[in-house]
């Protein structure tokens, strides 16, 4: 058996994949396939409608929010965010606490002021910072931005920050459909496709319907909320198949028992391995454990010297994309929603196997 441990694109249910192979060339005895069909096809206006649908019905979305499927993935949104919400006022406060909330910032800086808060708590002799949980918030900033997981750092808030009347706009990517939350504390969402969803080029924005129409008159008609909204998704072309699959997902999540179940799962998954990692003298997680993100989860050798022993041993076992980011090192374990918490007893049972060789 394979596990495929990669940040993203990351795997599929098999469950999916399989209807997907099965349909490829026969879309509901059409004779063609889905990404033959017009977008603007009663065909194909079914398969968005029901995936829209699907996915208000897993997160519980009030019928006040717009739910739209875009291209660009996550990076796309950094861009259309800020060309959306700073029309009215070009300043926001970014809430810094990794690799993807900082390059969120780079492209609002291309459109408006952005001030820079810190995401950790005061430092501590402790060892690794916790997250901070208070800010000193602009209240006339358009939008306070955040990024619910940091995928590299594997770092993840376990609380909704609290921004008053600010708009709380979530860069959910790595955590969308993993628990249930409540969607009515944020003013936007948005998540690239390719962790939780399906796969990678899809990007699905939430947004409340009064933060649409504040974009700047620079706004590409393709980044623009209001315009998609208005057009159902289809202003130009949209990435079909992709819109097809995460479609294929969410009933796949509807048919496992919805984002409570998938809460559990994700929590006992975590649990497994941070328990073993935390229990060893091999291995180390260096992450405050108030901080420790259930999706993406890094760890190191104490010996260095045998990252790339770890490494093909793991792959010849079946045990793919382990891997760390090249600016943290070290391992990084991703078990998004498709992966079985079989797939983290597997990968536990080898670093025990590994670290009893190397002892």
């Amino acid at each position: 058996m394979v596990y495929n441990f990669s940040a993203g694109p990351a795997m599929l249910p098999v469950e999916v994949m399989q209807q997907a192979q099965a349909e490829f060339c026969n879309f509901n005895d059409l004779g063609v396939s889905v990404m033959e069909l017009s977008h603007r096809s009663s065909d194909y206006i079914a398969v968005a409608a029901q995936a829209e649908q699907d996915l208000r019905d897993l997160m519980q979305i009030p019928d006040n929010y717009k739910v739209l499927f875009l291209q660009g993935g996550g990076r796309g949104q950094f861009a259309a965010l800020a060309f959306n919400l700073m029309g009215k006022n070009a300043k926001a406060d970014y809430i810094v606490t990794g690799q993807w909330s900082q390059s969120a910032i780079a492209e609002a800086e291309k459109v408006g002021t952005v001030r820079v808060l810190d995401g950790f708590a005061a430092a501590s002799e402790q060892g690794p910072r916790a997250l901070a949980s208070e800010w000193d918030l602009d209240p006339q900033a358009a939008y306070v931005h955040y990024c619910t997981n940091e995928t590299v750092e594997g770092v993840e808030y376990s609380f909704v920050p609290d921004t008053g009347d600010v708009p709380l706009i979530a860069d959910m990517s790595s955590t969308i459909l993993s628990r249930p939350i409540d969607v009515t504390k944020f003013g936007l969402i948005y998540a690239g496709a390719q962790k939780n969803i399906g796969p990678s080029g899809l990007a699905v924005v939430i947004v409340r319907e009064d933060l649409l129409n504040q974009a700047c008159p620079q706004t590409p008609a393709i980044m623009d909320y209001a315009a998609m909204a208005k057009s159902d998704s289809m202003l130009n072309t949209p990435p079909t198949y992709a819109w097809y699959l995460a479609g294929l997902v969410f009933k796949w999540l509807k048919r496992e028992g919805g984002l409570e179940a998938m809460g559990k799962r994700n929590k006992a998954k975590a649990e497994l391995l941070y328990s073993y990692v935390d229990a060893s003298n091999f291995y180390s997680n260096n992450v405050h454990p108030d901080a420790r993100s259930w999706m993406n989860i890094p760890f190191q050798l104490t010996d260095e010297s045998l990252n790339e022993a770890f490494l093909a041993q793991a792959k010849a076992e079946g045990l793919l994309a382990l891997k760390g980011h090249r600016i943290v090192g070290g391992m990084r374990a991703s078990v998004y929603n498709a992966m079985p918490i079989e797939g983290v007893q597997a990968l536990v049972d080898f670093m025990d196997k590994f670290a009893k060789q190397h002892a």
